[in-house]
């Protein structure tokens, strides 16, 4: 087991109801004028932003809105954000909705905290040294944005998806109401699924060591998000469901998962990650499933670098019984991919919706490398050649 660190400093409220607690923890956290972020109208529409406001009223907190935050949230909304934010003097953010909705809050955060563009941060030519401080109202179990140290903002005049991660950003509160996901269209809630358990994998996957107890909780939380997953797609209002999504969408991105691996800079693998957001980047795909198309060619492509760690997630996830490790291995990925089809995943490219040729198959990977300066992955270094091939292989 390698040496860790753990910071989860993020202060969560879960269960019906807990939305109406957002007023008294700004005051809480000292926010005394507070910008209300969310996306689309739905919050709008269910009543929740009007609950919100109520609690933030009753709390004597007065506040400033900016809706409008779209999937892949744009670094224009952000820039945006941080000019309302200095006109009208907010000292704190609270996004209502989900992980665009928190991205983006967490990037006028940084934003407010700087003097420069805060593309700067996204683009690795600056460090961000402070922040504002934000919470949230979750509404859809996908990213864990809510306990991470993570955000991931979209540069739409570069077609560029990049992330700036740091401890400044992390939450003050986050407040979980599984409810609240009652209404998330079913390919929503199975990109979600994919997204939590991509981000449980990301660490899982850090090469052949063993790390008990950590291997052990990630592999519940994914058998539990496997579970689950029909269950909320059959009866988008069976609260158990909802709420073990939900809880294990914050457990699989609040660092707990990855306790005591190593990796490639972060801990864990993320070339799935690094390899998708290329793809959304360039084509505005849903998060969860670019991931989901993804993670055959990859898995397959790097299983020949750790086979006793495929075959430990075949038998103790997928629940393969199969002796020879490379045979259980190459069964697990099969029985994975089956699943992702079987909530309506994209397990291709082409499933995605994306027919590519091979000037953009070099354009990916291209800008996946950074433009040539770097590698990406864990279990097997990969660079610019070997991201090309996975597309290739996905495609």
């Amino acid at each position: 087991m390698n040496n860790f660190k753990y910071f989860a400093p993020t202060h969560v409220e879960f269960g019906k109801g807990v939305e109406e607690r957002a007023g008294a923890l700004v005051r809480q956290f000292g926010g005394k004028k507070v910008l209300l972020h969310y996306g689309g109208g739905s919050v709008k529409r269910s009543g929740l932003l009007d609950r919100v406001i109520a609690s933030l009223d009753a709390a004597g907190v007065p506040w400033v809105e900016l809706g409008g935050v779209v999937p892949n949230p744009r670094i224009s909304k952000v820039r945006e954000g941080v000019e309302l934010c200095r006109r009208e003097g907010v000292d704190f953010l609270l996004a209502v909705g989900g992980g665009s909705a928190i991205d983006s809050a967490k990037a006028i955060g940084y934003g407010l905290a700087y003097d420069g563009d805060v593309w700067d941060f996204y683009a690795r030519k600056a460090t961000p040294t402070a922040s504002f401080p934000v919470g949230c109202v979750l509404t859809l179990a996908a990213t864990g944005s809510e306990m991470s140290d993570s955000s991931v903002i979209s540069n739409e005049e570069t077609g560029q998806k990049r992330g700036v991660n740091t401890d400044l950003c992390r939450c003050k509160f986050a407040l979980l109401n599984p409810e609240l996901t009652y209404t998330v269209p079913p390919y929503q809630t199975a990109a979600g699924c994919a997204d939590i358990i991509s981000h449980t994998m990301e660490r899982y996957f850090a090469g052949e060591e063993t790390v008990e107890p950590t291997d052990s909780i990630a592999e519940g939380v994914i058998r539990s998000v496997i579970e689950m997953a029909p269950r909320a797609l059959r009866n988008p209002e069976d609260y158990e469901a909802r709420a073990a999504i939900m809880w294990a969408g914050s457990l699989s991105h609040n660092g707990l998962t990855g306790c005591g691996h190593g990796g490639h800079g972060r801990v864990g693998d993320w070339a799935c990650h690094q390899l998708e957001h290329e793809l959304s980047g360039m084509f505005d795909v849903t998060h969860g499933a670019g991931l989901a198309a993804i993670w055959e060619a990859w898995s397959t492509y790097v299983m020949p670098c750790a086979p006793k760690r495929f075959a430990r997630f075949a038998r103790n996830v997928m629940g393969v019984a199969e002796a020879d490790d490379e045979k259980a291995a190459l069964a697990g990925i099969a029985a994975y991919k089956e699943f992702l089809r079987s909530i309506g995943m994209p397990t291709n490219l082409r499933e995605l919706g994306l027919t590519l040729t091979d000037e953009q198959l070099d354009k990916l990977a291209y800008n996946c490398s950074f433009e040539g300066t770097r590698d990406i992955g864990s279990v097997r270094i990969l660079a610019e050649s070997d991201m090309r091939e996975v597309y290739r292989l996905a495609r």
